[in-house]
């Protein structure tokens, strides 16, 4: 047979995989539409509504005929608001110039990546780590650099294996604070002890990816590594957003504040590809951050009372172990010693794959963020729901063979 090489795909898309989430979330469908009950706790996506202020400001939008494409880099309006943001919150100081609006964070992350990695560069992840990270590094033809972490150290990288990852080839290194999909912070002495080691290499852009920054709850206020070591400003890219503080996701509202010079090159890779973010969506996140913080404060209350009533009947569960969360709204317990005990449960994906299927409930193998032998649980849903998947996965591993 003849090679159709019409239909030979770029080797840079063979080396990537398709989100794990959202492949969850269509098996979780798929049940559903058979008729079978499932609880999806593997969706990281707020359970909240937008907040009706939002809502109205994106109605006025489109009623005073804001529809049409606006600068590639975001409205005025949306990039003062992101400074005021920056000042208010974080005592960071920031020029419109400095400020990017992208199609989600993670948009803002791809743009990063795409802008100033080479081929053969390296991208510093401490493991636990967001699935996509990798995955961005090896579109820019970069290599990514996995730094395990463990349950005892709390998943936090020590600067000691920092320091030791570095090599010439170090481009960037991704801190994600509260993490996903862990939920630990790391404190200001532990960033400023990891920014000691970066000082040492100019050459190092550090993302900071904070866009769980609004459901922290182990201690005040955030920080970030600028805020921890202000030296690190200019080295420094800043990625936020409004999906996950004011319950936005389906909005696709992102953001990067850094030096101007990496800025304009995130600018010029996103007038290539996307354009300007939707309009209508640029106005409602305006009206979500010129409305301050304060609605995400029930949320938060919400998702800390859940990570309490998980957490505590997770460690109650016979051969499971779960570290307490600083914030999201993800549990990450450890599911390691129902493995290899039967023929049909040898790793995370299949232990995955029992709970669905025995339990009704979804949730994210482990393995996805590199961290074999853990699942990572969302309770952004009801409370009712999260004691409903523990009794039914509490019932589940009682029969578990």
């Amino acid at each position: 047979m003849t090679k159709d090489l019409a239909l030979e795909l770029a080797q840079r898309i063979q080396r990537i995989k398709p989100s794990p989430t959202m492949a969850v979330a269509a098996r979780a469908e798929e049940l559903e539409a058979e008729g079978k009950p499932v609880i999806n706790l593997g969706v990281g996506e707020p359970d909240f509504d937008t907040p009706d202020y939002i809502k109205a400001a994106a109605i006025k939008a489109i009623q005073d005929g804001h529809t049409k494409y606006t600068v590639v880099d975001g409205t005025r309006g949306l990039k003062k608001a992101i400074v005021a943001k920056f000042s208010r919150e974080n005592q960071l100081e920031y020029e419109p110039g400095q400020i990017l609006v992208s199609c989600g964070a993670k948009h803002s992350l791809y743009n990063l990546f795409t802008a100033i990695l080479n081929a053969g560069d390296e991208v510093i992840i401490p493991a636990p780590y967001w699935v996509s990270y990798p995955d961005m590094a090896k579109l820019a033809d970069a290599n990514p650099v996995i730094i395990k972490t463990d349950f005892a150290a709390n998943f936090k990288m020590t600067p000691a294996q920092l320091k030791a990852a570095i090599t010439d080839k170090t481009r960037i290194i991704v801190l994600n604070s509260p993490s996903n999909p862990t939920g630990m912070a790391y404190t200001k002495d532990e960033l400023r002890a990891l920014a000691e080691v970066i000082l040492q290499y100019p050459g190092i852009i550090v993302v900071s990816d904070d866009i769980y920054e609004h459901t922290l709850w182990s201690f005040s206020p955030f920080v970030n590594i600028v805020n921890a070591c202000p030296e690190l400003y200019g080295h420094t890219v800043v990625v936020n957003g409004v999906s996950k503080s004011y319950a936005m996701t389906g909005w696709r509202i992102g953001y990067a504040a850094g030096p101007a010079k990496i800025i304009a090159a995130m600018k010029k890779v996103q007038s290539q590809s996307t354009s300007n973010p939707a309009s209508i969506s640029q106005y409602a996140a305006q009206a979500a951050l010129e409305g301050g913080s304060e609605c995400t404060i029930p949320m938060r209350k919400a998702y800390r009372e859940r990570h309490d009533y998980l957490v505590a009947e997770l460690n109650k569960m016979k051969g499971i172990k779960c570290l307490p969360s600083d914030g999201t709204f993800y549990a990450f317990p450890c599911v390691e010693s129902f493995l290899n005990q039967s023929s049909t449960v040898t790793n995370d994906l299949e232990f995955a794959d029992f709970l669905l299927s025995n339990a009704g409930i979804a949730v994210v193998p482990g393995s996805a963020f590199g961290a074999p032998g853990f699942i990572r649980m969302s309770y952004a849903t009801s409370m009712e729901n999260v004691v409903k998947a523990v009794e039914s996965m509490k019932k589940a591993l009682l029969s578990f063979k």
